[in-house]
């Protein structure tokens, strides 16, 4: 399991930033680790920016605020040009490569690309590229056991939109298995 995370999810409002950050944050809490998940968007939210902050750590929590993240998960380019110079040289840069062009990026960190958007839309998942960037996510930073992250999805998943929950599941699993082959 990976030492302290601290994370940023950051995208447009709908593409499910947030959603992506809770899953992260329940799966913590599963986990019984400390805990802290703060959300930040705009006053139009839905097609606005969107992103939050998400800390996991063993020892308690001193501020909810990210400011240097070692873990940036970006699904569109406004969010990774923003994000990309506070990452820390040791970090890790997971990001839709569907949607972002990384120019040459000044960062240090391991910063892999996944089609995200394109895979959901193939795999009839459309909608849940955040999934499956959180799936890739995971295989690279180990945050919790497997079963947690699962659970963390049962969890979030409002009751009004259980049918979700095994697209949800799917859609993590194919960023998995696309983060072993980079």
């Amino acid at each position: 399991m990976a030492d302290q995370i601290e994370a940023i999810f950051a995208g447009f409002g709908g593409q499910g930033v947030l959603f992506a950050g809770k899953v992260m944050a329940y799966a913590g809490l599963i986990a019984g680790r400390e805990v802290s998940w703060l959300p930040s968007y705009g006053p139009e939210m839905r097609g606005g920016t969107a992103n939050c902050s998400v800390t996991l750590a063993d020892e308690p929590i001193g501020s909810p605020l990210v400011l240097h993240p070692n873990v940036l998960v970006a699904m569109n380019q406004p969010s990774f040009d923003k994000f990309l110079p506070e990452v820390r040289a040791d970090g890790l840069i997971i990001y839709d490569d569907t949607l972002i062009a990384p120019a040459s990026a000044p960062s240090k960190a391991r910063i892999f690309g996944i089609s995200a958007t394109k895979m959901a839309e193939e795999a009839d998942l459309g909608g849940l590229s955040n999934m499956v960037l959180m799936g890739a996510l995971w295989e690279k930073a180990r945050f919790c056991a497997e079963g947690d992250l699962i659970g963390a999805v049962d969890e979030c998943v409002s009751a009004s939109r259980q049918a979700l929950v095994e697209k949800n599941k799917r859609a993590m699993m194919l960023g998995m298995e696309a983060a072993r082959l980079i």
